[in-house]
């Protein structure tokens, strides 16, 4: 294949390699860089192409790649190494205000079920936990009404307790 007809073919696959790369990154400004990254690869490694080949799986398989490869770079850029003997990877990244918040009215709400006597307490986490009601009525060694009425109690209390948490 001429470098003419090559250069036409790609031309006449670049809406198709647009489609993929927004497919792949769901953005469009992103899918624009990735289908001319992939059309660049294509006219710089023109040489590795063998002609009786798919032109247009050829192409695919770039732009896949090329995508694989900006994501694990991303990945990276992102990952801290622990320099300590035992050598950890941190993915981290900034945590948002709102996850901010979530966290300290968990860290309240953890506190104010903390506070409740284990007779309330204890009932209620198991309920929280998935337990069913007869299952926590056995491990208490108690009847099933009472597993109930003290869970309706700890939520009555930390409703009563958490009341700031409803009008925000």
């Amino acid at each position: 294949m001429t470098a003419f007809e090559f250069n036409f073919q790609l031309t006449g696959l670049q809406e198709s390699l647009n489609r993929f790369a927004n497919s792949l990154t769901l953005n469009r400004d992103d899918a624009a860089d990735l289908t001319q990254d992939t059309m660049l690869k294509a006219l710089r490694y023109q040489d590795k192409f063998v002609d009786p080949t798919n032109l247009k799986a050829w192409l695919f398989t770039i732009m896949k790649n090329t995508f694989i490869n900006n994501y694990r770079r991303k990945k990276r850029a992102n990952t801290i190494i622990d320099s300590s003997a035992d050598g950890y990877y941190l993915n981290t990244k900034a945590p948002s205000a709102e996850e901010t918040q979530s966290a300290l009215n968990l860290q309240v709400i953890n506190e104010k079920i903390d506070l409740l006597d284990d007779e309330y307490r204890i009932p209620f986490l198991r309920h929280n936990e998935g337990f069913k009601y007869k299952e926590i009525a056995e491990e208490l060694d108690i009847p099933i009404g009472t597993v109930k009425s003290r869970i309706f109690a700890a939520r009555k209390k930390l409703a009563k307790e958490l009341q700031e948490f409803s009008r925000e």
